[in-house]
């Protein structure tokens, strides 16, 4: 029987420990939950379709066409063996004004002068700068829930100490009241005790007010309700120095990955294209123009051969377009550097932010237990019948403002190592 009610004691902690959400999960929660994770599949499939429109630009393309025409001349015997013919008593009636053309043509691309695979790379580079846009927008999300999370824990500990404050003002409330009995005390002095009491409620109220709010907005963030459960605080490790490993660097590469694509597809509009074609029709005239000058017949005809064809007015823009490209991977190369001379500046200032915290938790504790002691001093005189009822609340307000600044400290502390986490992305 004890070894099932032990069981059932850790089984119970175990399902209580699980069910409070920690830093690292709501980070997490929040990344699946937002929106914008929807991207990364929309990237995907645009990729895809990219790539695959790229890969059938050497699948051999068929073309289809039909033709009517008329025309002021066409090809004729010359005159002196037209009357040479005539005289021998052979007419032939030359070509028809009207022609007509049904022709189906096959042409397949041999190289395209590299414009096919830089499309490819342009495609693979569009995707990646929009993934890691994508990467940046959801980084920047757990940077606000990371403000939720710690924003509830500070105002946890904010209620902690008021329902402490709260529980000082009630027991020296009742020792107020009872020397008001026996004649020690005034109704003021209980009047005044009461009302420290009352504004200490309203704040509670405010406060509890205030942390439902924020777990409401974190809610929404993560996706699933809190409940009442508590917060876990994180671990206060700081992170080891060292560059950032921001996603914005990685957006940064991915950009001029892209703009270098885009050089490539450039130099490959000046280089020329080779390919193979064949065209047959049935219609007329035929090929043998001798024959379609006898007689009218539709015939069948084909054509088949190696066509170059090389677009020299490519050349009149290139120098300009390589030159715009490479001016943009400049202005990329100076986001960078004033990307990471930010980010070393917040980081400097996190790190002596978190010096300053770690030297005021070290006074801290001395200056809240100084000022328990000169409360429960306060109190010994209430206790001995000396009423000082104005003492007795500055020293219990004394107090609760030092425990509170305490419980702050240590929750910024936290709070700005996990910036300094977040800054560095370590």
């Amino acid at each position: 029987m004890r070894r099932i009610l032990i069981a059932c004691a850790m089984l119970l902690s175990a399902v209580a420990a699980a069910a409070q959400p920690t830093l690292e999960e709501c980070r997490r929660l929040a990344r699946e939950h937002y929106p914008e994770i929807r991207r990364y599949d929309l990237i995907r499939l645009a990729r895809e379709y990219t790539l695959s429109n790229a890969r059938r630009a050497y699948l051999p393309q068929f073309a289809l066409s039909a033709q009517a025409t008329w025309q002021t001349a066409v090809a004729s015997y010359p005159d002196v063996l037209r009357e040479m013919l005539v005289r021998q008593g052979i007419e032939l009636p030359g070509l028809n004004k009207d022609q007509y053309k049904v022709a189906l043509e096959l042409n397949q691309t041999v190289w395209d002068g590299g414009k096919t695979a830089a499309d490819k790379r342009i495609a693979e580079a569009d995707a990646a700068q929009r993934a890691r846009a994508a990467d940046v927008a959801l980084y920047e999300v757990e940077g606000r829930v990371d403000e939720l999370y710690f924003g509830i824990l500070l105002l946890d500990q904010r209620i902690v100490q008021t329902n402490h404050t709260l529980g000082l003002l009630r027991s020296n409330l009742e020792k107020m009241r009872s020397l008001r009995r026996n004649g020690a005390a005034t109704q003021a002095d209980c009047d005044a005790v009461e009302a420290e009491l009352l504004a200490a409620g309203q704040q509670l109220a405010e406060v509890e007010a205030s942390r439902g709010s924020y777990r409401r907005m974190l809610e929404l963030f993560i996706g699933r309700e809190l409940g009442r459960a508590h917060l876990v605080c994180p671990d206060a490790a700081e992170p080891a120095a060292g560059e950032p490993a921001r996603p914005e660097l990685a957006l940064f590469d991915a950009k001029a990955e892209a703009l270098a694509a885009q050089e490539r597809s450039v130099k490959a509009s000046v280089r020329p294209r080779f390919g193979l074609f064949a065209q047959g029709y049935y219609g007329y005239p035929g090929l043998d123009f001798l024959e379609s000058m006898m007689k009218s017949d539709w015939s069948w005809n084909a054509t088949v051969g190696v066509r170059m064809t090389w677009n020299f007015g490519a050349y009149y823009t290139k120098r300009n377009s390589l030159d715009k490209l490479r001016t943009a991977r400049r202005e990329v190369e100076v986001e960078r550097d004033v990307f990471l001379f930010n980010t070393r500046l917040r980081s400097e200032r996190e790190s002596g932010e978190i010096a300053r915290l770690r030297r005021a938790l070290a006074d801290d504790d001395r200056i809240v237990a100084l000022r328990r002691s000169v409360r429960r001093a306060a109190e010994a005189k209430l206790d001995n019948g000396v009423i000082d009822t104005d003492d007795l609340l500055r020293r219990i307000t004394e107090e609760a403002a030092a425990a509170t600044a305490r419980s702050a400290h240590e929750i910024e502390l936290v709070k700005t190592i996990c910036e300094l986490r977040h800054t560095l992305n370590r």
